[in-house]
């Protein structure tokens, strides 16, 4: 055998060739993809500003904008995990719709206090969650056939136990959930919160490089870390002067933006989240490594569950009636703003603020065009040419790197 090297397939980089090869392309896509969302979502502003007269961009047509993307958001939120991890919930929407008809029958058809049926739905929430996640992982039954069958079972269960009728007038007190806002001070104070905690974590991270720096990615400049914090500042309090020009931050949105605190501080810093990780990444070696892999995704499934009784009682409370039409096309809208936001459909890969910035872009296509008075039908050609988009986006750029 001829111990001749070969070297007419390897690599090579000839000198003064400063074209970006397919490695380096996906890096850079990577590390600003984060940024490409936020241009995205600032060139449809625009875009619907300039078409508006600038109605869109009003503080009350913002505040109701993130009021409408925050039960996207919710779904968002548990269906990013259930993406990262390789499975699929086609039944979040009608679950959603379930939980919210649940809300309402105990509260007006059987005149139980609101926090009591707002308790009794996330358990059931987290209940249907576990049976999805047992038939998956102990039955072998696929995520999407579950799903599939839960779409029409849960919106036959809605249907049967609403008369096909709408619940209404919720108590008030359950309505406020969704209508009610937070105090402008308190706004202030949480936006001061935000920007101290984002600071803290900067700081985290530069004194566990210092103490391990073999253990840990290195940080960026301080510069860098000083811009991103200028900027988060700027966000978080030009955030709070806008909504609080109109009648101040509406509660679901305090209350989304508490669950992408929870949910990205359970992505990023748990072991139950760099499993999900793993998970999806490859299973059989997460398997092989002594991870619970049923148990991940069980798990994964009992917080996707959460997340439509969360999403439910919203809707529910701002519509202040359980209505038996409520969730439809939910699923589409939070898978679609986990792919927008850069969730890999192969799994492994994904955020939840990424996720978040997806159902942004979703609601402002919604809130835009309705603006517009774009017909429905157009709508839904829009909204699913731009999933098409964002899907092609993730397969071109992970072929170059492969």
């Amino acid at each position: 055998m001829s111990n001749t090297l070969n070297t007419s397939s390897m690599p090579t980089h000839r000198s003064g060739d400063s074209r970006p090869d397919g490695r380096s392309i996906q890096l850079l896509f990577t590390r600003y993809k984060l940024l490409a969302l936020l241009l995205a979502v600032a060139l449809i502003w625009g875009f619907f500003y300039l078409q508006t007269g600038g109605t869109f961009l009003t503080p009350n047509s913002i505040s109701n904008l993130f009021l409408q993307m925050s039960v996207t958001g919710m779904l968002a939120c548990g269906m990013v995990f259930v993406i990262i991890a390789g499975e699929i919930d086609l039944s979040v929407g009608s679950l959603l719709g379930l939980l919210g008809g649940l809300a309402a029958i105990l509260t007006v058809n059987l005149g139980w206090s609101t926090w009591l049926a707002v308790a009794t739905v996330l358990v059931t929430g987290a209940a249907i969650g576990v049976v999805n996640g047992l038939i998956i992982t102990r039955l072998r039954v696929p995520s999407f056939i579950v799903g599939l069958g839960g779409m029409l079972t849960f919106r036959g269960l809605l249907q049967w136990g609403t008369d096909s009728v709408t619940i209404a007038p919720v108590p008030e007190s359950l309505s406020q959930i969704a209508q009610s806002f937070v105090p402008a001070w308190l706004s202030w104070l949480l936006a001061a919160v935000i920007v101290v905690a984002c600071a803290a974590l900067m700081l985290r991270r530069r004194y566990l490089y210092s103490q391990a720096p073999l253990q840990h990615s290195a940080p960026a400049a301080q510069w860098v870390d000083g811009l991103k914090l200028l900027a988060i500042a700027v966000f978080a309090f030009g955030f709070v002067a806008v909504l609080n020009q109109a009648n101040g931050v509406p509660l679901p949105v305090l209350i989304l933006l508490v669950l992408l605190a929870i949910f990205t501080y359970v992505a990023m810093q748990t072991v139950f989240g760099r499993h999900v990780y793993a998970v999806g990444g490859n299973v059989e070696a997460t398997r092989l490594s002594g991870v619970n892999v049923d148990r991940v995704k069980l798990l994964v499934f009992v917080l996707m569950g959460l997340m439509c009784a969360f999403a439910g009682i919203v809707t529910t409370a701002r519509a202040a009636a359980g209505s038996p039409s409520a969730g439809v096309s939910g699923e589409l809208d939070a898978i679609s703003a986990c792919f927008i936001g850069g969730t890999s459909m192969r799994g492994g890969s994904g955020t939840v603020y990424g996720a978040l910035i997806g159902a942004l872009v979703m609601a402002s296509l919604d809130n835009g065009m309705q603006q517009m008075n774009v017909d429905s039908s157009w709508q839904m050609i829009v909204k699913g040419a731009v999933l098409v988009l964002a899907v092609w986006i993730d397969v071109a750029t992970r072929s170059e790197r492969a």
